[in-house]
């Protein structure tokens, strides 16, 4: 499938399938793609998300969002950082609304979204005297088979459910990957799809408690109308693939 998008581009691409936790294929895939396109200019993750309460969620599904969310963000920058600091090139990180804003039943994804936020802030100051540019994709709800599939699951339709009209909205991913597009093509710090999300930013202070109040009320609501389980007992049990 991701051949198929590549031959309808209308530049030279080029595909490398791999795990990006694994550094020896991101070595292979650097040579690869410099071999085939040249320079580069950006980097890219694969997103995991997971959607169960902490106390009964798996340690290996757990570690493994981390894995791929925040060590194979660090993995994909080391992998291309010296062609990029040989062409005074840019990295985009991509981040989340879970970044910003951290919501129950999503520990390791959000603890993963904060953490590669850092990451890229670390990242900008270290590289910046070499003419690196290191930006930061602020990412709300997409319209992906991931997300569809998490609305399947009580818990993650209900947590979406009560957010305010924009931030519960899904956005087209072509759309998504426009504005990432364009903030590539310019350089740019941070780039938020949907604009306002630049607005949390600058809330992000006062998202903790009013996250705590409807979780504590919506939660305890959710336990009490099925006793014979956990909040996290719809969700799924591994990350979406």
């Amino acid at each position: 499938m991701l051949a198929a998008v590549a031959d309808g581009l209308p530049t030279r691409t080029r595909v490398c399938e791999l795990d990006i936790t694994d550094e020896a294929a991101l070595e292979r895939a650097a040579v690869d793609v410099g071999a085939h396109l040249g320079t580069l200019r950006r980097g890219g993750q694969r997103r995991r998300r997971g959607g169960r309460p902490f106390v009964t969620s798996d340690p290996a599904l757990w570690r493994r969002v981390i894995d791929v969310n925040l060590t194979g963000s660090a993995a994909t920058a080391r992998a291309f950082l010296p062609d990029l600091m040989a062409t005074q090139g840019y990295y985009l990180q991509v981040a989340s609304l879970a970044s910003i804003g951290a919501a129950p039943m999503m520990s390791a994804y959000c603890a993963s979204k904060a953490g590669v936020e850092a990451f890229a802030h670390s990242l900008r100051a270290e590289v910046a005297h070499h003419g690196v540019a290191v930006g930061i994709g602020y990412v709300n709800w997409t319209d992906t088979d991931m997300i569809r599939d998490a609305d399947r699951h009580p818990v993650l339709r209900e947590l979406r459910g009560h957010m305010p009209p924009p931030a519960r909205r899904l956005y087209p991913a072509d759309r998504v990957a426009a504005r990432l597009g364009a903030g590539v093509e310019h350089r740019s710090t941070a780039v938020y799809v949907p604009c306002w999300l630049r607005l949390a930013q600058a809330a992000r202070a006062a998202l903790p408690p009013v996250v705590l109040r409807v979780s504590r009320r919506e939660l305890a609501r959710l336990e009490a109308e099925d006793p014979c389980g956990t909040p996290g007992s719809s969700a799924p049990a591994a990350p979406p693939t």
